[in-house]
């Protein structure tokens, strides 16, 4: 006799922007064992989006009033602006609800720590959304890593590079520290996660910090490099005022290089109303010209090195870690003190770039 499948987790979404609408909504939504209970936002156009795309989703304007009725939700998902990540956070766990918090967790190392403490105490989960560590290529470099095909890689090159000229607007441009807006907080925070994950933690640390647009009042264009504990150099570049798009990754290693340009599709896919598990295509897969290509002493920009397919994005796995973490205790899949690591190095880089010198991690 088979036992009944067991109830969904019940989750509630807190902000309706970019984050929410186009990346945790859809995600959970695809995720089996899940389903998008509440939705939280103020902004009657986002609420009345919510309800269109998710019938049965119940809409609050207050995180405040998830909290009475935390009985009834299995999970917190936090996409509202970064200044409010902590205090709601912090919130959900004394309520008693596990929580997912978007990137960046915190302004400082030290607040993720103590939201990484707190969630301890209550023996409750706390992961960050770091989607970008499944990224298509960056799930294909790893796998060349593991397969030893570069040999000992000496630097790694990441750019998450765009051409907005024009500032668009809003609290992500603007200089007030409480914010926590910048590109080095934003895209910095995917590049120096993907770093860390790829080649450990880093103990030193330099930054060029600028502010290129007329009017801009947060950092657009800003430069890393990391030394890591066992020698290996990242070169990390985040700017939204890059006339020409380098690639996307270059590394260099003893034995061969891998050059991958482009962007995996993912985001594009899910902000043009495309799902995991809808349609005839398969998800996270990109076209056969925008594969990487590992060689030596080759420019695979004259067709050298040979083509490496790029294995399918799959941002979808994360929140299957995280429901799997729920329900059988497994790891999450990305933890608040590895957020806190990264924020280390972006406190770190702001030094640098403030005091024009290279900083040292513990």
């Amino acid at each position: 006799m088979s036992s009944a499948a067991p109830s969904p987790l019940r989750v509630a979404l807190v902000g309706y922007g970019l984050a929410g609408s186009v990346f945790h909504a859809p995600l959970i939504a695809a995720t089996e064992g899940m389903v998008l209970d509440t939705v939280v936002t103020s902004n009657e156009e986002r609420a009345a989006q919510a309800r269109t795309e998710f019938p049965q989703v119940r809409v609050a304007a207050s995180a405040d009033d998830l909290w009475p009725m935390a009985a009834e939700l299995d999970l917190v998902v936090i996409a509202s602006p970064n200044k409010t990540h902590v205090p709601l956070a912090t919130a959900a766990l004394d309520a008693g609800l596990p929580v997912v918090v978007d990137k960046p967790v915190a302004g400082t190392a030290a607040e993720a720590r103590a939201l990484a403490a707190l969630a301890e105490e209550r023996g409750l989960l706390l992961s960050v959304f770091q989607n970008r560590r499944w990224d298509n290529d960056f799930l294909t470099l790893r796998a060349l890593l593991e397969r030893g095909e570069l040999g000992d890689v000496q630097r790694f090159e990441s750019r998450f590079e765009r051409w907005r000229p024009r500032l668009k607007g809003g609290w992500r441009e603007s200089g007030a520290p409480e914010e926590i807006g910048g590109l080095l907080y934003d895209l910095g925070s995917h590049v120096v996660d993907q770093a860390l994950v790829l080649f450990g933690p880093a103990v030193r640390v330099y930054a060029e910090v600028d502010v290129r647009r007329a009017g801009a009042a947060a950092d657009d264009d800003t430069f890393l490099a990391l030394t890591h504990a066992n020698g290996v150099r990242s070169h990390l570049y985040v700017s939204a005022t890059a006339a020409q798009l380098g690639p996307r990754f270059r590394v260099l290693g003893s034995r061969a290089g891998y050059v991958k340009y482009g962007l995996d599709p993912q985001e594009a896919d899910l902000r043009t109303g495309a799902r995991p598990g809808r349609g005839a295509g398969a998800w996270g897969v990109e076209p056969e010209a925008l594969w990487g290509r590992v060689g030596e002493g080759e420019s695979p920009v004259t067709g050298g090195g040979r083509p490496v397919p790029t294995l399918p994005g799959d941002y979808p796995a994360y929140y299957a870690a995280v429901a799997s973490a729920l329900r059988d205790g497994t790891p999450p899949p990305v933890t608040a003190e590895e957020a806190a690591a990264a924020l280390d190095v972006l406190e770190a880089a702001r030094r640098s770039a403030r005091e024009g010198v290279a900083v040292e991690l513990p």
